[in-house]
Order: structure tokens, then sequence, then C-alpha cells
């Protein structure tokens, strides 16, 4: 692993940084439904990409308390996003599971989101355009980290 802590390397690390904070910032500005916090997206988005999981398992997916998972879980329940069901080995635990009208809400947010990113990155040219296509991969990787 490279040293990206000094020089060009640093500046780069630093506008990656900036720029994508900003980026995700605007793009959490573009949602279909107001009476969702971004946290509560962010539990959704988590269940379908990785399934049902368990308040436990989501907290610490999220990387946030499990009493705070409870409350959003509890609101997601109450909006009718999720249900909760019996843990198949552990009858003290209940698994979350996002509902249709979730995936359905998820579907209008990510095609919301994408066009608006699509406009903004139309005002690109097609070199930086390329690049961008090009680093999407990478950038995806450094996500999941």
């Amino acid at each position: 692993m490279p040293d990206l802590s000094s020089g060009a390397d640093a500046a780069a690390v630093n506008a990656l940084r900036s720029s994508v904070m900003r980026l995700s910032r605007r793009l959490k500005h573009q949602r279909v439904d107001e009476s969702l916090s971004p946290t509560e997206m962010a539990v959704l988005g988590t269940l379908a990409r990785c399934g049902s999981a368990s308040p436990g398992e989501l907290a610490r997916r999220e990387h946030v308390q499990p009493p705070s998972m409870t409350r959003i879980v509890a609101m997601l329940e109450a909006k009718g996003l999720v249900r909760l069901d019996p843990h198949p080995e552990d009858r003290r635990q209940k698994i979350v599971t996002q509902t249709e009208r979730a995936e359905s809400m998820l579907e209008d947010a990510r095609t919301q989101r994408n066009r608006w990113l699509a406009e903004l990155a139309g005002g690109l040219d097609e070199d930086d355009w390329a690049k961008l296509r090009e680093a999407a991969p990478a950038l995806e990787k450094l996500a999941h980290l």
C-alpha cells in the first residue's frame, strides 16, 4: 500500500474526501419521501442490499447503538415500511424485513437520485465523464471497505 499522506497524493485524498462529502450531502437532499430521515433511508437501503436482519445486525451495519436501531425499526414499522418476524432460532429476537411499500419507495428514490446525478454529470466534458465512469468501480470498492 503506498503512503498517501504527503504531496500530491495527500492533496488528492483531501479533494476526494471533500468532493465525496459534498456530493453525498447533495444526493441526500434528493428525497422522494420527506417524512423519512436519512438514517431511516439508510436502514431501508441496508435491508435492500443485505436482506432481512435482526435489529442488532442492523445496528452493527449502520454503526449505531442497538437501542437507537430499536427506535428506528419501530418508526419504520409504524410507517408500514418494515415488518418484524420471529427469529427462526431465537424466540427472544425478531427479524426485520422491508415491505413492498419500502421496496417501491427505494426504487423511486434511486430513480430520482440517478436522474439528478445523470443531469449533473451531463455538465461534464467527455474526458471528465470518461474518467469518472472509469473510477466508479474503485469508488464502489472504497465505499465498502
